[in-house]
């Protein structure tokens, strides 16, 4: 067995030694998208474009807007002089949010009374306009917190009125950076993508330049002819995997506490079940345009039903149950938890069960599929 597998092992890697464009395709273009990934994929906002209209001009109006003007979260693109000039901005989007402080805020504050702020949003961009509104709202408490505080210091009162404070303890990500959940997350999406369309072509191209009829009068056997498109695939796999995680821990800066071998073997389950799903697409399909579409429609709902950016949780029920064929949706999991929490198989072993048993059937459906395509 292994005397008919090993040729086969060699001849693709002679193949892909012979193929500089193969070799470039390996290395530079993982290199530049998980650097562009890296810093495109995150959920933070910064840089807002804000419009201002001010309509008290007093001390306290012109302290709050500074708070917004002061963060780097907002960039006021327009102070308005009028209600319309606030519509024209949200209008022609030239501000994404604008803040409207009214006539009388001051004085309401100095009352003691509750002094509304109107904040306008644009909500064509429902995801910035929510996230500006969670940094709005957190800006205005502490705007509030502080002014009473020193309310109670100028009348001379010592009593400070009873009040929540809420108190942050994030836990494996002390400062909350995005960074650190997209990083692992691109990791993996970049290796499916790799490896499927490796593999995807492998028998596809064997079929289009002639040489899968040599192979059908060979004595190698379908699950012998299987192993020998893995095996290669699967160490090439491994060394783009090493590659991206170290451009993730040295660039990034992404923390590693876990366990490097449990990392080692969930990868490997990872790209197992990838190649599996990239085989079976190669033995359905008859041409390498075929091979593309099909590539094309497959990893893009294994990409959205993984968790990596939409919360699997808020998915409806039956999205819910196609993700767990999904091997993307187990390996994220895996990654982040060894990367960030550095959990070991006895929290992790549902996920490699799982990416186990998918390699499997897969890799079964592949063979037979092949041995259907001979026949």
């Amino acid at each position: 067995m292994f005397a008919r597998i090993i040729p086969m092992v060699i001849k693709e890697f002679l193949q892909l030694r012979r193929d500089k464009a193969a070799r470039f395709l390996l290395v530079v273009p993982p290199i530049l998208q998980m650097l562009l990934f890296g810093y495109a994929a995150t959920f933070e906002v910064y840089h807002v474009s804000t419009a201002v209209l001010d309509l008290d001009h007093s001390q306290e109006s012109r302290d709050l807007i500074a708070r917004f003007t002061s963060n780097g979260r907002f960039n006021v693109m327009k102070l308005a002089r009028s209600q319309r000039g606030i519509d024209k901005a949200i209008d022609s989007s030239e501000a994404t949010v604008a803040i409207v402080v009214h006539a009388g805020f001051a004085e309401l504050l100095r009352k003691g009374q509750g002094a509304p702020l109107q904040v306008i949003v644009d909500g064509t961009n429902s995801n910035t306009a929510l996230i500006a509104l969670g940094y709005i709202n957190t800006i205005a408490a502490g705007f509030a917190q502080d002014y009473v505080t020193d309310l109670m210091q100028r009348v001379g009162q010592e009593t400070r009125p009873l009040q929540v404070t809420l108190e942050q303890w994030p836990w494996f990500n002390p400062d909350l950076n995005g960074r650190w959940f997209f990083v692992p997350g691109v990791i993996g999406t970049l290796t499916l993508v790799l490896i499927v369309n490796l593999t995807a072509f492998a028998i596809v191209r064997e079929r289009e330049v002639g040489t899968l009829e040599q192979i059908m009068v060979s004595p190698i056997r379908p699950a012998e002819f299987i192993l020998g498109k893995t095996v290669p695939f699967f160490l090439v796999g491994l060394g783009e995997v090493a590659l991206v995680v170290a451009v993730g821990l040295l660039w990034f800066r992404i923390p590693f506490v876990g366990n490097p071998f449990v990392l080692l073997f969930g990868t490997a389950l990872f790209l197992l079940s990838s190649l599996a799903v990239g085989l079976l697409i190669s033995t359905v399909c008859s041409t390498q345009q075929q091979a593309f579409s099909t590539n094309f429609f497959i990893l893009s709902p294994f990409f959205i039903l993984s968790g990596f950016a939409f919360p699997i949780a808020s998915m409806p029920q039956v999205l819910q149950w196609f993700t767990f064929v999904n091997p993307l949706r187990y390996y994220l999991v895996v990654i982040r938890a060894t990367l960030l929490k550095g959990v070991g198989i006895d929290v992790l072993w549902p996920d490699f069960v799982a990416m186990a048993i998918l390699a499997l059937l897969l890799l079964t459906l592949s063979i037979l599929r092949f041995r259907k395509t001979l026949e």
